[in-house]
């Protein structure tokens, strides 16, 4: 059973270390636009924001859920055969592939891992999804989770507000 009384103030209930929020889950797909056309039709998700992460050999999408506010569905599909997604599915298959954390700064959190004695994929911060830096925690040190590490860029995260005096940032609307 799970006892919702809030034990602490806002300030007090922070998760260490800089963890902010759920930011998104990725799920591994062979084919973008099958899938999303397959959540939009079946679940009613939005695509707000594609991109094709070269660096990454990655296709992705991010998907709305509700009113959008809160995490997002990111669908990866390989741009290129030896892409680690294209490793992934040649692997696993289609499926869950990471999790994701919101974080305010991913080098101090990566830092603070690190010193716990969790391995971290990157030895500096790689780009993410619209600009954002990200890192990995190795899965083997998270339980067999892939744990992604998400700072946004320009301070925030498109569509979402990271601070109250932050204002809200525009994912570029696919049309979904």
């Amino acid at each position: 059973m799970t006892d919702d009384t809030p034990s602490a103030g806002r300030d007090e209930n922070v998760t260490f270390p800089g963890l902010l929020r759920i930011d998104h889950v990725g799920i591994a797909v062979p084919d973008l636009d099958e899938a999303i056309a397959f959540y939009a039709a079946n679940f009613g998700l939005r695509c707000v924001h594609e991109e094709t992460n070269e660096e990454q050999g990655v296709r992705e999408a991010m998907l709305a859920v509700g009113d959008g506010d809160g995490p997002r569905l990111q669908l990866l599909a390989p741009a290129r055969p030896d892409s680690a997604i294209a490793r992934f599915l040649d692997r696993s298959g289609p499926g869950l592939q990471q999790l994701a954390y919101t974080v305010a700064d991913v080098e101090a959190t990566a830092a603070a891992l690190r010193s716990r004695g969790l391995r971290l994929l990157y030895d500096a911060p790689k780009r993410g999804t619209a600009g954002s830096r990200i890192n990995f925690v190795h899965p083997k040190d998270a339980g067999g989770v892939l744990v992604e590490l998400v700072e946004p860029a320009g301070g925030g995260y498109p569509g979402r507000v990271n601070r109250p005096d932050a204002a809200p940032v525009s994912w570029q609307d696919r049309g979904h």
